[in-house]
């Protein structure tokens, strides 16, 4: 299997790297920088800036307003983009609800739908988790009772990540309670939150963010004409959806620029009187990431190369290992960062106290959002299908076992 890139293919890197360079405005790539999550608007700007150069739809067909790329295309693309740093494009766009529509839309849901996402006029969230129906997704008990040409929906939902933010929710609920299997009896609904009986509460995450949220529905009344594929048969959506939501997941772009990121201010840092960068285990820490990322990156490689090989029928189960692997390098490398800086890792929280209270600056710029990215990023391994749930999949279509 030939591994190397193309020469088409590293031209496209240098195009990709050169556009974000001149395009992604200077204060968003500044807060990149930094560690800051990028805002709202800092999405929606470079959003709309990809979209305007027709890259935004990475994987949609180029009739629905998609590039055209190659899945190394995309790869080299997410990967550029995440260590540049510029914000990532809004997945419950482009790489959940985009695709589906494309997929098992209506002609009417397709021309008004993609367009509106791909330029991020409407922002959507995935209200897919319940308490008690997480990982366990199909025992979801958030009810739709059609009534005329209106559904009314009754439930909760937790989890959904920038609820706060969204316009829209893509949503499962269960519209036959007495389906033989629990997969069965549920659609897949498309939801306005301004919709009268929607409620969105915070959850505030141990980093100290506001990213996730709970939706209340309470007789909430969605047109019919918002159902996407056959009432009953959305678990086939969602199972469609689920495999387009772990593309890119290993965030190798991520995990580079943090290693990256990490030998930089190691320069600053002092340890024994000398430069962090000078230290022999430091050294070997550094060499390790280095050495795993690559690893990684080759074992994607060969996951994309096989799935291009294949006709992109359906994702090679081996793909479980970009998540396992992708996220604890996530994991490890933001470790790696927060270490560097020791006591300068200083919450934000804390710095936004101390200017609260006329005190100096507590360390330098970079060190604020260190701990905070770190906290964050130990939910990495439980999103987008949980690591154990990933091993048992490797174990059943992989090993036999």
């Amino acid at each position: 299997m030939d591994l190397r890139f193309t020469p088409e293919e590293v031209a496209f890197r240098e195009e990709v790297r050169s556009f974000i360079a001149e395009n992604l405005p200077p204060e968003i790539r500044e807060r990149g920088r930094l560690g800051y999550k990028p805002r709202k608007q800092d999405i929606i700007t470079w959003q709309r800036i990809l979209n305007a150069k027709g890259w935004a739809a990475l994987s949609w067909p180029k009739e629905w307003g998609g590039p055209g790329w190659t899945a190394i295309q995309r790869m080299i693309f997410l990967e550029e983009n995440l260590s540049a740093p510029a914000p990532e494009l809004l997945s419950f766009n482009i790489t959940m609800l985009g695709p589906v529509l494309v997929q098992f839309g209506t002609e009417a849901q397709k021309k008004h739908y993609l367009p509106r996402a791909a330029n991020l006029d409407d922002w959507w969230c995935q209200g897919f988790s319940e308490p008690g129906a997480g990982s366990d997704l199909a025992s979801l008990r958030t009810a739709a009772k059609r009534e005329g040409d209106h559904y009314i929906v009754n439930g909760q939902k937790i989890w959904t990540s920038t609820a706060h933010n969204a316009d829209w929710c893509f949503c499962l609920v269960r519209t036959n309670p007495n389906a033989a299997k629990r997969q069965e009896g549920i659609s897949f609904l498309l939801i306005d939150l301004k919709t009268p009986g929607v409620e969105v509460r915070p959850i505030i995450s141990i980093d100290g963010s506001h990213h996730l949220n709970e939706v209340f529905f309470t007789d909430v009344k969605v047109p019919v004409e918002n159902l996407v594929g056959e009432e009953n048969k959305g678990w086939s959506v969602a199972k469609y959806l689920l495999g387009n939501e772990r593309t890119g997941i290993a965030r190798l772009g991520t995990s580079k620029y943090a290693v990256r990121h990490a030998k930089e201010v190691a320069r600053e840092v002092r340890m024994n009187g000398k430069p962090l960068i000078e230290d022999r285990a430091f050294r070997v820490r550094v060499a390790q990431m280095e050495v795993d990322t690559k690893a990684l990156e080759i074992t994607q490689l060969r996951v994309v190369s096989a799935y291009v090989k294949s006709g992109g029928n359906k994702p090679d189960p081996i793909s479980s290992v970009l998540k396992i692997k992708g996220t604890e390098l996530l994991q490890n490398s933001s470790e790696l960062v927060m270490d560097v800086g020791g006591p300068q890792a200083m919450p934000v929280w804390q710095q936004e106290l101390a200017a609260l209270t006329n005190e100096p600056d507590i360390g330098p710029d970079w060190g604020a959002q260190m701990a905070p990215a770190y906290l964050m990023l130990r939910a990495a391994s439980i999103y987008g299908g949980t690591n154990e749930i990933q091993k048992n999949i490797l174990n059943k279509a992989v090993l036999g076992l």
